[in-house]
């Protein structure tokens, strides 16, 4: 007797250690029993020095329910929940949620690259090094915000609780939207964040989700925010138009273009933001105005337009007339270089792929992507699984299958700028990279032109650009600025205490 309660004391202390019950103690047997944890975390302790100050800190695994209307749990959602351990009063303490995009991707991206205390090892500029492994992050945020990494439904670790749960619960944007700020509310009391400022940060797609995000946590869940992040925002619903989308994407071709040094030596010769003033001011002055003419532009002037868009973007003259003065971006990803026999990336177009034909309208593959998989895939397994001890047979979705996505009813530029007016607390950051053709710098500019066409909301509205593309935050420098521009935002934002903002 005495020897089994002393095994089942040992048993116990290991669990106690943990603070849940272990997942490695699970055998899985078949395919079929390889479900999600739809509630369960696992909590490691760990320390960072960032900005020169050691941080302690906190890092929970896990997995929160999304109930349907009967209460049933539909899926759980994986999160990686970073706290400084050191803090006595959160009520104070900025609370930071964090989407990534696709729809279809998990919060990897974020996490390991940019403003967690963990990241990938990368040289200067973002390339893949082996062997693989992770760093210190010196530049993370964690030092004045605790922060929550959300993987979405199919993407990291969250999955529904069976095949019969209806995809239309999740995949959508408006369902997407509406799951997750029931998460987002569930998160904050079970961690007791209610009275914390919050902010959402979101990159690509997730500047789609947190922008419906905003005004859906402030009227259906009644959590009021101090602060958005969108990292190289989507076009967020706004009406464009044929001649909107072909002018507005040129300073991204002519930023390219100066990267790749295929612009005339007058451009070339100035600094990349020196240069990039007198595009934008050709594309609203001159170039759209051409483009809305049609058929009714003049030869002369179709041509006079024509050499101008030639002499900023890189292209042939002869290709701009034969694209009726649009060139798409496929055709710029393959043309900027074909007589080298390159392409470039369209994330971040200082990479250059190689196609098997030098013909054609479009690259083979994405240069980059490539490169970034090869570089994440193994350092977020390496991470969960070893260092933050989360143990499963689960595949972690890099890119997970949403479809069919539901992208009818997009009015989520608009849904931020109503959360921004009923709201005087909350103000927008925009960060962009100027190598990014997914989602240009020129176009977010856009964005906020047109959330808020009476100038109202503009004090509380800035942007930042970055010599980087789409994941501006993979090469070193901008690492560390676009770090630091999040910091100054969080702390700028944060209301002095027994004070409030009103109009």
């Amino acid at each position: 007797m005495r020897t089994i309660y002393l095994l089942l004391l040992f048993a116990g202390l290991q669990m106690q250690a943990v603070g849940q019950k272990k997942p490695e103690d699970k055998q899985p047997v078949s395919p079929e029993a390889l479900k999600p944890e739809i509630d369960f975390s696992v909590t490691v302790q760990n320390t960072v020095t960032i900005k020169g100050q050691r941080v302690p800190y906190k890092a929970v695994t896990g997995s929160i329910p999304v109930w349907d209307e009967d209460g049933k749990p539909m899926a759980g959602v994986f999160y990686t929940y970073y706290e400084r351990s050191d803090v006595t009063d959160r009520s104070s303490r900025p609370l930071v949620i964090s989407f990534n995009g696709g729809p279809g991707t998990s919060s990897v991206w974020m996490q390991i690259g940019y403003t967690g205390p963990r990241i990938l090892k990368i040289d200067d500029e973002g390339y893949p090094v082996q062997p693989y492994g992770m760093q210190d992050n010196p530049h993370s945020i964690l030092d004045v915000a605790d922060i929550v990494f959300v993987d979405p439904v199919n993407t990291g670790f969250s999955r529904p609780v069976n095949n019969e749960v209806p995809k239309s619960k999740f995949f959508g944007i408006n369902a997407d939207i509406k799951y997750l700020a029931e998460w987002i509310a569930t998160f904050v009391s079970r961690n007791k964040r209610w009275a914390s400022p919050k902010y959402l940060i979101g990159e690509s797609y997730g500047t789609t989700r947190v922008s419906g995000l905003a005004l859906e946590l402030q009227n259906k869940q009644w959590m009021y925010l101090n602060g958005v992040i969108l990292v190289s925002p989507t076009g967020l619903g706004i009406e464009r138009g044929a001649v909107m989308s072909g002018a507005l994407t040129l300073p991204y071709y002519a930023a390219t273009a100066w990267y790749h040094k295929k612009l005339p030596a007058a451009l070339q010769q100035k600094d990349l933001v020196d240069m990039l003033p007198e595009v934008e001011q050709f594309a609203i002055n001159e170039y759209i105005p051409a483009l809305a003419r049609g058929g009714t532009l003049e030869d002369a002037q179709r041509r006079e337009i024509a050499g101008k868009i030639a002499r900023y973007s890189g292209i042939k003259e002869t290709v701009i007339l034969q694209n009726n003065l649009a060139v798409p971006l496929n055709l710029f990803w393959k043309e900027l270089m074909r007589d080298e026999g390159f392409t470039v990336g369209r994330l971040d177009s200082r990479y250059k792929g190689l196609d098997k034909k030098d013909a054609g309208e479009r690259p083979d593959y994405n240069a980059e992507l490539a490169s970034w998989l090869h570089s994440f895939t193994p350092a977020i397994n390496m991470y969960i699984r070893d260092e933050l001890n989360y143990k499963t047979d689960l595949k972690y979705q890099m890119f997970g299958s949403v479809h069919p996505w539901d992208n009818t009813n997009n009015s989520t530029g608009e849904n931020l700028r109503q959360a921004m007016a009923q709201n005087p607390n909350l103000y927008l950051l925009v960060q962009s990279g100027y190598y990014d053709g997914a989602c240009d710098y020129f176009n977010a500019k856009y964005n906020m032109w047109q959330m808020d066409p009476s100038g109202k909301l503009k004090s509380r509205m800035s942007w930042e650009g970055y010599r980087s593309g789409h994941m501006m935050y993979l090469r070193k420098e901008d690492l560390s600025t676009s770090n630091e521009h999040l910091r100054s935002f969080i702390m700028k934002t944060i209301p002095a205490a027994g004070k409030g903002a009103k109009y």
